[in-house]
């Protein structure tokens, strides 16, 4: 406890924080303008149709019990961990465009049928549940194993080689939107735990071995690199 202490109190560290800090104001402040996440999803929508269109796909999703009230053609709304752009509003469904550039580094935003986490743009006021997500994937990890262990599941995922020095013990990840706390890491492997709740209201719980789940680092942890590289 004393080393992470220590590391904390590191005057680069410190100054990362800061950093992040007046980015993140800057950000919610100007509310919509530049949208954010929290990692806590709202509803579980489905893809009901996949139509092809210059640049990339577009989708209709519907989406299931999500508040849709205050919803409208602009707004954010992250899809699997994605954020996308409304394109119109049509009863129980939201149509977004997705680019060939999201298709080619995201999984899971192209398929009728497919079943996807959604999440609509935190507000200014909003509480902050998770931690601040930006909605641009990294890129695609790969589940290694997902086992019970007592009402819930152990999440083992293998990063790619660039995200993994972004992933540490205790600190955020954000698998296919989930806001999630890493419990061990080794190597490019790391585990999260899954409590009921999550295995619930997400679908995290339909994973299996082999599964591509999309991966966004702490934010924090760029940071630190950033000037790690500008000051070293």
């Amino acid at each position: 406890m004393r080393q992470i202490a220590a590391l904390a109190a590191h005057p680069l560290i410190q100054k990362a924080i800061g950093a992040y800090n007046r980015h993140i104001w800057h950000i919610l402040s100007e509310d919509g303008k530049y949208p954010m996440f929290t990692g806590i999803i709202e509803a579980i929508g489905e893809i009901t149709h996949a139509i092809p269109v210059e640049g990339g796909v577009s989708l209709c999703i519907a989406a299931g019990p999500l508040d849709l009230s205050d919803v409208k053609k602009g707004d954010s709304i992250a899809v699997n961990g994605t954020c996308l752009t409304v394109t119109s509003v049509s009863g129980r469904s939201i149509h977004v465009d997705v680019s060939r550039e999201t298709l080619l580094c995201t999984q899971g935003l192209d398929q009728p049928g497919g079943r996807v986490n959604l999440e609509k743009a935190m507000r200014f006021d909003d509480r902050l549940g998770g931690h601040l997500v930006s909605g641009h994937v990294d890129g695609l990890g790969e589940v290694i194993t997902l086992e019970p262990v007592g009402g819930s599941c152990l999440l083992a995922i293998r990063a790619p080689a660039t995200l993994a020095k972004y992933i540490a013990r205790k600190g955020s990840i954000t698998l296919n939107g989930v806001s999630l706390t890493v419990n061990r890491i080794a190597g490019k492997e790391f585990e999260v735990n899954l409590i009921p709740h999550t295995l619930e209201k997400t679908t995290l719980r339909e994973l299996k071995p082999g599964s591509k789940v999309n991966l966004e680092v702490d934010m924090l942890a760029r940071y630190v690199e950033r000037l790690i590289a500008t000051e070293g």
